[in-house]
């Protein structure tokens, strides 16, 4: 075990998937995980797991700063690192989505996570150093069919860390973006619940395809053929917070890597072509 006892990292989104994953991860590697979830059945979880857990909902400043201040009185004001990670997919063509879903969106996906980076800045730049890595997506700089909300959070996501990049220049705070593929989670089963919830009921001109949307959601299934379980995530993030020049982005999948180049050298329409195709 490395020694890692004194640096606090923060973790958001911890339930499942890349969040747990990653708490699990750092924490078999000595760092002091300060792991959060929205509901409290899964804090009551990751606490029986051993983990110094609160309850953070993103979508409430309040519990935000209420979480942040129980972090500052157990690591007595200082935290080495946060990892932006709680967020969901809202599915639906993008005219087919009330403007109040799409703000929920972003007040998850994006607002929430200005809200607790704002927070954390400061206590950072007091100390002289931190880490802060985004868990952004591979749809952070491509887009595909039906996924306009959640792409719109991550583009956005996307502008406010390269410019935080640029303003924290100096400051010892080093922010990073990692952009995974397709990655085991239960996203389609949080995908779906959103769907069902806020898309599926209304008429709309996109009706047969999103039969088959919602037969792909149901099954379930996280895998294809570069599906990657999250340790592949995990392997970036030790990356971010151990290196001392960590990079600005990190492709996890080959679909990321596979797109990045693509989106550098086809035209747009071409782009767009082989997009379609990823999307039927």
């Amino acid at each position: 075990m490395l020694d890692n006892k004194d640096k606090y990292i923060l973790i958001t989104g911890c339930s499942s998937g890349i969040g747990l994953c990653v708490a699990r991860g750092l924490h078999n590697r000595g760092y002091s995980v300060i792991a959060t979830a929205r509901k409290v059945e899964d804090v009551d979880m990751l606490s029986k797991e051993g983990f110094t857990a609160y309850q953070l909902d993103l979508d409430s400043q309040e519990s935000i700063r209420e979480a942040l201040s129980q972090v500052m009185k157990i690591t007595d004001g200082r935290l080495y690192a946060l990892f932006n990670n709680g967020a969901y997919g809202q599915p639906g063509a993008v005219e087919d989505l009330p403007t109040e879903v799409l703000r929920e969106q972003f007040e998850t996906n994006l607002f929430g996570w200005h809200e607790l980076t704002r927070q954390v800045i400061p206590i950072m730049r007091q100390q002289g150093e931190g880490r802060i890595i985004q868990n952004s997506s591979i749809l952070g700089f491509i887009a595909l069919y039906f996924r306009g909300a959640y792409i719109a959070s991550k583009y956005a996501l996307e502008g406010l860390t390269d410019t935080m990049r640029l303003e924290l220049h100096g400051s010892g705070i080093h922010i990073s973006l990692i952009e995974p593929g397709p990655i085991e989670s239960r996203f389609r089963e949080n995908s779906y619940r959103k769907w069902k919830q806020t898309i599926a009921a209304n008429p709309s001109v996109h009706q047969e395809t999103y039969q088959q949307l919602e037969s792909r959601l149901v099954m379930g299934s996280n895998t294809t053929a570069f599906t990657l379980p999250p340790e592949a995530v995990l392997k970036r993030v030790i990356h971010a917070l151990e290196n001392p020049r960590p990079k600005a982005r990190y492709y996890v999948t080959f679909p990321t890597y596979l797109f990045a180049v693509l989106k550098r050298l086809l035209p747009a329409r071409v782009l767009d072509a082989a997009l379609r195709k990823v999307s039927s």
